[in-house]
């Protein structure tokens, strides 16, 4: 007998990853609805979003940089060549 899956009822995994969704953004009102009566009972859960959100903050605050594909491309050839060069030796 397959029991039927509750509308608000999600799991923890499902809670995490739409968790995730919404620190991007990226999460549909539906998802955020399922989020918010699990977070009501779930402390678990709880935890897990406040310290994704501390660390999203944490990470927007850093003012990261990302090297651009270029650059990465330039250092991996070079790195490649000085590995040639090790070798030959």
């Amino acid at each position: 007998m397959k029991t039927k899956k509750s509308i608000f009822f999600i799991t923890y995994e499902e809670a995490q990853h739409i968790c995730n969704k919404l620190q991007y953004g990226e999460a549909t009102f539906w998802e955020r609805v399922k989020l918010n009566f699990r977070l009501l009972w779930c402390r678990i859960t709880n935890e897990y979003t406040r310290k994704n959100t501390k660390l999203t903050s944490l990470c927007e605050m850093a003012d990261l940089k990302v090297m651009d594909d270029k650059k990465k491309d330039e250092l991996k050839d070079m790195l490649n060549k000085q590995l040639s060069e090790s070798k030959d030796k």
